[in-house]
Parts: C-alpha cells; sequence; structure tokens
C-alpha cells in the first residue's frame, strides 16, 4: 500500500485461515527521492506525460516487488507459501466525476508477479468504477467485516494523505462510507515548504500557530464539503495550487497560523461528517494522522461526546489497517467473494474487485 500522502510503502503479511487476520509480519519501504519527485509530478492535474507515466509505473513495480520481496526475508517465509500479493498501487489521478469517471493507480502488477513469483491482484478500482461506482472509498467493506459491533455506533476514522470515513450502525444494510476531504496532504505539504523534514512531528509546529477563522471559512466553502455522499477525493481538488490561491488573499498571516488554520481544517471537515451521522458512540482512528497529537486534539474537542481512540485497541495497529484491507480484497478475489459496497461507492451491484496477473 502506498497512499496518497506518498509517505513510504507499507507491506504487511497477513494469514486469513482464522476468525479474524493475522498479521504475521509488517515492513516499511521507503519511495527512493527521485521517483517519489518523480510522482509529485506526475500527480499534478496539469501533468500529462505518458513517457513520465509509463517509467514511473515500472519503478513502482519495481519498488512494490522490492518491498514484498524484503517483507518475506524479514519473515523467514518461502514465495512459495505465500497465496497471492494485494497491490494498491500508487494513486496519480482520482477523476471520479468527469463523463468518463477513472481512478488511475500505477505500479506495473506483471513486474511485481514476475520479480516476486507470486500471483499479484491489482486494479480493485476499475471494476466499482465500471458499474457506476466511484471506486472509492473500498476499505469501509474490510471496516465492516472486521470493526463492525451491534451494541454501538462506531465510526472508522481513516487519515492519511486524505480523510475518510466508515459509519458502522452495527446493521450491515446501513453502513455508510465516503472521504471528508484532506487529511495530511496539505499539512505535509506546506509543512515541507517552511521547514526541515517531511511532516509536521505530533503536529506540533501546527500547535504554535492561530487559527484564523476568516481563512478556515474560506477553505469550508469548496462544495466538495457540502456534497452528499457517494463522495470521493484527492489531490487533484486539495493541493498547493488551491492552497495559494486562497492564502494570495492572507499575505499577514505566518506560516505557523496557516498550519494551524489547515490542521483545523482537517479536523472541521472530519467533524461535521460525524455530527450528521445518528448514534455515533465510539470513534476509532487508524493511518498516519492518528500520530499528529494537535489534530486529534482538535478533533477529540469537537466531538466532546464521543469517545475517541486508535484501532488498536480493536486488535489491528493503526498504521497497517489500509494495508492489511488490501490483503483482504486480494483474499476476496481469491475465495471468489464481493468486496465492494454499492451504498458506499455509488455502484449499482457488488462485485469481486481486482485483476489477476499470474507469476508464471
Amino acid at each position: 500500500m502506498s497512499g496518497t500522502s506518498m509517505d513510504g510503502v507499507d507491506a504487511v503479511l497477513v494469514d486469513f485461515s482464522g476468525d479474524k487476520p493475522h498479521v504475521v509480519a509488517t515492513h516499511e519501504c521507503a519511495i527512493p527521492l527521485p521517483l517519489l519527485n518523480q510522482l509529485h509530478v506526475l500527480a499534478d492535474p496539469k501533468t500529462g506525460d505518458i513517457n513520465l507515466l509509463g517509467q514511473c509505473d515500472r519503478a513502482c513495480g519495481e519498488l512494490f516487488a522490492t518491498a514484498s520481496n524484503q517483507l518475506l526475508a524479514l519473515a523467514k517465509v518461502d514465495p512459495e507459501q505465500v497465496i497471492a500479493i494485494g497491490s494498491h498501487g500508487q494513486t496519480v489521478r482520482h477523476m471520479p466525476n468527469l463523463p468518463h469517471p477513472f481512478s488511475l493507480q500505477i505500479g506495473d502488477a506483471c513486474t511485481i508477479a514476475t520479480m516476486t513469483s507470486i500471483d499479484t491482484i491489482a486494479d480493485f478500482r476499475r471494476k466499482d468504477i465500471a458499474l457506476g461506482g466511484q471506486g472509492a472509498p473500498l476499505v469501509p467493506a474490510f471496516h465492516q467485516q472486521l470493526f463492525s459491533h451491534q451494541a454501538f455506533g462506531r465510526v472508522i476514522l481513516n487519515i492519511g494523505g486524505i480523510s475518510n470515513i466508515t459509519w458502522l450502525s452495527g446493521h450491515k444494510d446501513e453502513t455508510k462510507g465516503f472521504d471528508t476531504g484532506p487529511g495530511n496532504t496539505l499539512l505535509d505539504a506546506w509543512f515541507v515548504q517552511h521547514n526541515h523534514g517531511t511532516y509536521d512531528e505530533s503536529g506540533n509546529w501546527a500547535a504554535t500557530g492561530k487559527v484564523d477563522s476568516e481563512l478556515l471559512n474560506k477553505f469550508l466553502h469548496h462544495p466538495y464539503f457540502q456534497a452528499p455522499a457517494p463522495k470521493s477525493t484527492g489531490r487533484e481538488l486539495f493541493n498547493m495550487a488551491w492552497l495559494q490561491q486562497h492564502l494570495d488573499h492572507f499575505p499577514h498571516l505566518t506560516p505557523q497560523d496557516i498550519q494551524a488554520t489547515l490542521s483545523q481544517l482537517t479536523a472541521v471537515s472530519i467533524a461535521n461528517e460525524i455530527k450528521q451521522l445518528r448514534c455515533v458512540d465510539e470513534i476509532y482512528i487508524c493511518g498516519g494522522g492518528i500520530f499528529n497529537r494537535d489534530l486529534i486534539t482538535r478533533i477529540q474537542t469537537l466531538l466532546p461526546a464521543i469517545t475517541i481512540g486508535s484501532t488498536q485497541e480493536l486488535g489491528l495497529a493503526p498504521q497497517w489497517v489500509e494495508a492489511i484491507a488490501f490483503a483482504w480484497l486480494a483474499y476476496c478475489f481469491i475465495e471468489k467473494k464481493t468486496s465492494n459496497l454499492p451504498l458506499v461507492t455509488g455502484a449499482t451491484r457488488a462485485a469481486i474487485l481486482g485483476a489477476f496477473y499470474p507469476a508464471n
């Protein structure tokens, strides 16, 4: 799994033979800086370089294969023992609202399969889009399978580059899920412009600034925040060009104040959506955003009556939940089980997601 934040490749080895997924081993692999820079260029909505797309597709495939091989070496597991690799790929464009909607993830699955000698399942979003869905978010089906509880109304909040929520009422036919808006993507990008490092550790820098309510309100006027579900988004909407358009009218603000306001934007856009759900007793957070203490404090302040915790309390470490979810999607493909939720994505029916890339 490599998400919108592009902060590394998460590889997990998962055993699905029991009642619950058992994580055998985990491994994080950095994205080499030259490739990372190319991916940032490719993810810019103004970029249309097919040669760069092809090069990055192969390079990401090699990187994902390397991460898989390193994981197996660490776990002392032979490739022959692994049924399949589930590869999400690296999203470089997500355009669910065009006349011909699409979501493009790169990381050549043939390269992964041949370099690892393991059958690979990839392209998980295309079938859902072909059925009229947005192809995202896909993790609510996994959240429903693993985290639903009949006695409690739960929200699983994933804060990656983009934030998304899954509402689990306890009744499977009521599950909802959608992207709420920015997660870490704007926070990381703004931090990089003004500091050394790639992210604001624990939100310490944001905590030194003051929220500007006028700028925050201008952010929140984006139509996406008022749009009904199903909905999904990405860097195509929330990027540095969008941010700069707003900042041109606020030259008096310090970089720290802007970071604090961006943190509040993430918190408010999440909280506003959760407030519209009924019967929410608990929120469990996963994704890298859980380590941003400033952000989590802001969310808790906005939702004082709701208990907020980590998916660790439900048995899965928060930084690995999304990677485990795509292992589960590959497992569903092998078992010929449907794995999308039409109520979440807007697809016309449930479907088996993914495409098969054999190692031989």
